[in-house]
């Protein structure tokens, strides 16, 4: 998973990026909140959602759990922020090929 919007022009590492929030210090000045949304408006954010099953061979599965656990997340939720991720970056793809 990528944290491109948390980095701006300073640079840390996660970990102190972790000490400085959960000690309390003031983080702003590593965050980029130019793509960042206000709570009120996170309702325009969601999305009706529809259930689909796919068969993945086993490896996938296993490697897909493997993943999801270096992160601490569910299996489902790695794979709908990667294919959302792959979507995007096709979605580019196509804006500039047609550009």
């Amino acid at each position: 998973m990528k944290r491109s919007n948390i980095v701006k022009e300073k640079s840390i590492t996660a970990k102190e990026f972790d000490e400085k929030f959960d000690t309390g210090e003031d983080i702003a000045e590593y965050l980029d909140f130019s793509n960042a949304i206000r709570l009120k408006d996170a309702k325009k954010l969601k999305t009706e959602t529809k259930k689909v099953n796919v068969d993945f061979p086993e490896w996938i599965i296993e490697s897909l759990d493997r993943e999801a656990k270096k992160i601490g997340v569910t299996r489902q939720s790695i794979i709908k922020v990667w294919i959302a991720e792959r979507l995007k970056e096709e979605m580019g793809t196509q804006v500039t090929s047609h550009s």
